[in-house]
């Protein structure tokens, strides 16, 4: 049996690929809590690969927050991020695992990258500076995977997904990303029975927007290429995969499907002194789907499905 160590098990995107890879009999999942396991403490990781014949590593965990958190916390988002990357990847080459895949983020691309954004636009140009510590962090771990390749010979691939939501997802009014943050806050008014509810920004930038299940398909689909295959779809230098659906919106449109998705039926008014981020983040996914595969989840089927999951939920979510 298989043994595959899900890094961040607990996060949205950790608990995806847990869900996925769960109804694969050969495999022994293997996960440690925040509690259990700091990744962010070298010796603590040595010693847990060191214990454990790990086979694969899927490296999820990570801090990760929306515009207001990374401007608020750079500090942590830069170090937490580049601790765990470090530890896990190192120890996973010490302990003689050669499989392993590093999930990063489309903030890794130039602020005015050409759209749709490349592989190859990586390093050329400079970054949104209001979440550059942690698109450096993420770059940094793509820069790991590639170098363990290049001199030892291993398998470490990365992929980098376009902006994620469903379940499991933060719903912290102030530091989580859009969707979750829209669909408490629709939900919260039409509850209260508020007359409007302001969203950030002008709602002119455009967004891509990826259902977490889908991106742990993604996920277990590269992971599970066949090495010549996968390096035929990349290069020594360019080891990294876009996952997306090369489909985006405006942020106004998606308040508005968020809006019809929650019932709220008031007025939606956009606060243009709020910052808006990038102009445009869409991904170019055609090295993605030349290897096979495709999304399942449109965008208000993946935001019907991520409100039921809240509705759910929402007691846990009650007290912050």
């Amino acid at each position: 049996m298989k043994k595959v160590f899900v890094a961040g098990h607990r996060g949205m995107v950790g608990s995806a690929i847990v869900r996925q890879l769960e109804s694969d009999q050969s495999i022994e999942i293997v996960t440690k809590s925040r509690s259990e396991l700091d990744l962010t403490n070298q010796q603590a990781v040595s010693d847990f690969f060191q214990q454990e014949a790990i086979d694969e590593v899927y490296l999820a965990a990570a801090k990760v927050g929306g515009i207001h958190a990374n401007n608020t916390y750079p500090a942590e988002f830069i170090y937490e991020n580049l601790m765990i990357e470090c530890n896990i990847i190192h120890s996973a080459f010490k302990s003689g695992i050669t499989k392993l895949l590093f999930l990063g983020s489309s903030c890794i691309y130039p602020r005015m990258a050409e759209q749709p954004m490349a592989e190859s636009a990586l390093l050329t140009g400079t970054l949104e500076p209001t979440n550059e510590p942690y698109a450096i962090a993420k770059i940094a771990g793509i820069k790991l995977c590639e170098s363990y390749n290049r001199q030892y010979g291993v398998d470490y691939r990365s992929v980098m997904p376009t902006n994620l939501y469903g379940p499991h997802d933060n719903f912290h009014p102030e530091n989580s990303h859009v969707i979750p943050a829209l669909i408490r806050r629709f939900h919260e008014a039409k509850m209260n029975g508020d007359a409007k509810v302001v969203a950030w920004g002008s709602g002119k930038p455009m967004r891509e927007f990826l259902h977490v299940d889908d991106m742990a398909a993604a996920s277990v689909f590269v992971m599970n290429l066949p090495e010549s295959t996968y390096q035929e779809h990349t290069q020594p230098m360019l080891s990294h995969i876009n996952v997306g659906t090369g489909e985006d919106c405006t942020i106004r449109e998606l308040v508005e499907t968020v809006a019809a998705v929650t019932g709220f039926k008031g007025d939606i008014e956009f606060d243009s002194t709020k910052p808006d981020g990038a102009p445009r983040k869409l991904m170019n996914v055609g090295r993605l789907h030349s290897l096979g595969w495709q999304h399942s989840y449109n965008l208000s089927e993946g935001l019907k499905h991520a409100y039921d999951w809240f509705l759910e939920n929402q007691d846990k979510f009650r007290e912050s």
